[in-house]
C-alpha cells in the first residue's frame, strides 16, 4: 500500500458491530480520499496532539481567588497603648478553628504582634493586653462535578467500498476544582485590666479547597499580614542610655 494512503486510520464495521481499527482498503489512485465522510486524514481530528480537540475545555477561574480584603479600626485615644508591653493570645467566641488550624493562625498572629513591638514571650496574667482571634469559613462556589477524562465524537460514512466510522477523542486530564472557600480572620486587642477594645481588624481571602498552592500556613500568614497592615505604627522607641 502506498505511504500516502497509509497515513489515515479507519474504524470499520457497521453501527451495530464492535468498532475495529483497520487500515484503509482503497488504492491511492481512487479519488476523494481526503473527503471520506469529512474524515480528512489526521488533520480532520483537530490537528492531532496539541490541537484543539486534544487540549480539551479550558478550566474556569474565579477572579476572587487569592484576593484579600482587609480593614482595621483603632479605638479613640488607644494608639499610644498599642505596639508595646506584654500580650497574650486567645480564641474568640464563634471561631471554628481548632487543633492544628487554631495553632497555625495563632502562630501567624504572634509573629505579627512581635513585629509590631509586643513582648510575646513573658507571661503577665494580670496585666498587659489580650489578642482574641476568630477564624471562620464559608463556601462561595461548590466543587465541580467529577467528569470522565475522555470525551469525543463519531462520524459514520458509506461509499461503494463499504462503510466506516471515524472517532475523535478528547483527553482532559485536569481534576475537577474543589469548592471556592472564603476564609475570614478577625481579631481584636483588649486591655486585660479593663476589657476595653483597643484595636479590631479583619481580613478575608477566597481559595480553592485542596489546591496545593494555598496551604493553611500561607493563608494564615497572608491574612495576618493584611490585618496588621492596618495596625498603627509608631516611631522606634529610643534605647535606654547605658549606665555610667
Amino acid at each position: 500500500m502506498p505511504a500516502s494512503s497509509a497515513t489515515s486510520l479507519l474504524i470499520r464495521g457497521t453501527a451495530t458491530a464492535a468498532l475495529l481499527l483497520a487500515g484503509a482498503q482503497v488504492a491511492s489512485a481512487q479519488p476523494g480520499w481526503g473527503r471520506y465522510g469529512g474524515y480528512g486524514g489526521y488533520g480532520g481530528w483537530g490537528g492531532g496532539f496539541g490541537g484543539p480537540s486534544y487540549a480539551g475545555p479550558a478550566s474556569t477561574h474565579d477572579p476572587r481567588e487569592g484576593k484579600i480584603d482587609a480593614e482595621g479600626f483603632v479605638a479613640p485615644d488607644a494608639a499610644p497603648m498599642l505596639g508595646g508591653g506584654h500580650v497574650a493570645i486567645a480564641s474568640a467566641v464563634g471561631s471554628t478553628a481548632e487543633g492544628r488550624e487554631q495553632a497555625t493562625y495563632e502562630a501567624a498572629i504572634l509573629d505579627q504582634l512581635a513585629r509590631a513591638g509586643y513582648d510575646i514571650i513573658t507571661k503577665d496574667p494580670t496585666g498587659g493586653q489580650v489578642t482574641e482571634i476568630s477564624v471562620t469559613h464559608d463556601e462561595l462556589v461548590p466543587p465541580e462535578d467529577k467528569h470522565s477524562p475522555i470525551s469525543g465524537s463519531m462520524e459514520v460514512g458509506a461509499s461503494n467500498y463499504g462503510s466506516g466510522v471515524a472517532v475523535a477523542l478528547n483527553y482532559d486530564a485536569t481534576k475537577p476544582r474543589g469548592a471556592l472557600i472564603e476564609t475570614r480572620l478577625s481579631m481584636r486587642i483588649l486591655d486585660r485590666a479593663t476589657g476595653k477594645p483597643l484595636f479590631e481588624g479583619r481580613a478575608r481571602i477566597a481559595t480553592y479547597e485542596g489546591d496545593s498552592h494555598w496551604s493553611e500556613d500561607k493563608i494564615a500568614n497572608r491574612l495576618a499580614g493584611a490585618v496588621f497592615a492596618k495596625f498603627p505604627r509608631h516611631a522606634p522607641r529610643p534605647e535606654p542610655a547605658p549606665a555610667s
